[in-house]
């Protein structure tokens, strides 16, 4: 997904002026004013009265973007290259506003990297104002194109401005550990972003600024959005599975941002992974049977019992976990009492894992006679010895496991592994701090049933 953008104005042609890329309408002429050498640490504050004639001089401000009370005063700078040191409470989105006659054509703002800072022009030309507040500690040189008409005729006068942000204040830096990992998943796989500080859902303000600054793309490009699961759990997945074979990208730019209070992020390790083909395996409770398909062609069709009255299979789409060749079954992991009719202690081959709670595609040949005709397992889906053998070498951590057409409670979204397919892109989107609607937090349990694979 693309996270910047750079607003101009009218058809551009390419020139060089002292050094500095410059952008120009046809047949417009430019004037520069020569920049005064700037100070060093120098916050500037001129009022318009003091504008030197033909200059360019505007209001700078950075309020929070939530309409709280703003304590840091606006800064009335002549842009002629010189430092403005922001204010440590300006704590919002750059904002840029014309104080001398003109209408803003282009403006490129970059950090001391090089790097693009994202904004946007208001309509009327005279504002610019980034789509994110600046990083702590940071230094930024702002250039922008001013059109002018004088004596009938269009001229862009070139202005900059350095700016400086305040250092990031001692104590706790808020982070993001990013999964799950490198490596190659299943078209299912969702993101997640696990936060060493809470963000409570009644500051959406904190919780939007943490959203703008993990950055997913991906190869091919698709539309996705991250869910707040819990006050430091944030999954992120696209609006349909992944594209086969993709390549997706995941950083965090919270680092010398301000989150909430006296807490800034801090760095945050990377992350990319790749997307294997897209399989799905379809378990039809009714007909008995699964049905395994590898981009969209049927592979294997394969005889199952699922669970039986009381111990119904869950419902709806569930992800691939992890896969154990062995793993020991005991019915008192599911409440069932050592010594009743249904209790069970077994050792079980080829177990594909899609629940935390303990809810596997596994080998079952105590059962071979009711595979394909009846359900007589305890939620699990059973099938032969060489069945599940085959469907453990197949699958992979994020494949997606469907069952349709059953008698079991939903699979849940969140909590119990990934079941964050069953619920609506218009329901995902109102889990993000961005979408339509905060959703109320769900708990932050995420991992709570996670025993160790």
């Amino acid at each position: 997904m693309a996270v910047g953008r750079k607003a101009v104005g009218g058809k551009a042609v390419g020139q060089k002026v002292a050094g500095w890329g410059v952008s120009l309408a046809a047949g417009a002429v430019l004037v520069l004013h020569p920049a005064q050498p700037p100070a060093v640490d120098q916050t500037v504050a001129a009022p318009a009265a003091a504008v030197p004639a033909g200059a360019v001089a505007a209001s700078v401000g950075a309020c929070p973007a939530s309409g709280r009370i703003c304590t840091a005063p606006r800064r009335n700078v002549v842009l002629d290259g010189r430092t403005l040191t922001l204010d440590d409470a300006a704590t919002g989105p750059l904002d840029v506003v014309l104080r001398t006659a003109g209408r803003l054509t282009d403006v490129t703002v970059t950090d001391h990297e090089g790097r693009g800072i994202a904004g946007t022009v208001s309509a009327d030309g005279a504002r610019w104002t980034s789509a994110a507040p600046l990083a702590a500690d940071g230094r930024y040189t702002a250039r922008l194109l001013v059109e002018r008409s004088e004596g009938g005729r269009h001229r862009r006068h070139l202005a900059r401005l350095r700016l400086r942000t305040p250092a990031v204040p001692a104590g706790e830096r808020l982070t993001a550990e990013l999964g799950p990992g490198g490596g190659t998943y299943g078209v299912g796989q969702p993101l997640t972003a696990e936060l060493s500080h809470p963000v409570p859902a009644t500051d959406t303000e904190a919780r939007r600024t943490v959203e703008r600054a993990l950055h997913v793309s991906s190869e091919p490009r698709v539309e996705g959005s991250w869910h707040w699961v819990g006050p430091t759990t944030l999954h992120y997945r696209p609006r349909d599975y992944w594209p086969a074979r993709a390549t997706v990208r995941v950083r965090s730019a919270l680092d010398g941002v301000r989150v909430t209070g006296r807490l800034h992020g801090g760095p945050s390790a990377p992350l990319t992974l790749t997307i294997g083909d897209r399989i799905e395996a379809v378990t039809d409770v009714a007909a008995h049977t699964m049905t395994v398909y590898r981009d969209g062609q049927a592979v294997r069709t394969i005889p199952v019992t699922t669970g039986k009255a009381g111990y119904r299979t869950r419902g709806g789409v569930k992800v691939v976990l992890g896969k154990e060749a062995t793993v020991r079954m005991r019915g008192d992991s599911i409440g069932i009492a050592r010594g009743s009719r249904d209790f069970y202690d077994l050792k079980v081959r080829w177990a594909t894992r899609v629940t935390w709670s303990g809810e596997y595609l596994h080998a079952a040949p105590w059962s071979l006679d009711a595979q394909g005709s009846a359900n007589v397992s305890h939620g699990c889906t059973g099938m032969s010895t060489e069945n599940a053998a085959w469907l453990f070498r197949t699958v992979r951590r994020g494949d997606v496991v469907r069952v349709i057409n059953g008698y079991g409670e939903r699979m849940t979204p969140f909590g119990n592994g990934y079941g964050d397919w069953n619920l609506s892109w218009t329901e995902w989107l109102r889990g993000s701090a961005h979408g339509p609607a905060a959703a109320p937090d769900t708990e932050d349990g995420a991992g709570a049933l996670r025993p160790a694979l």
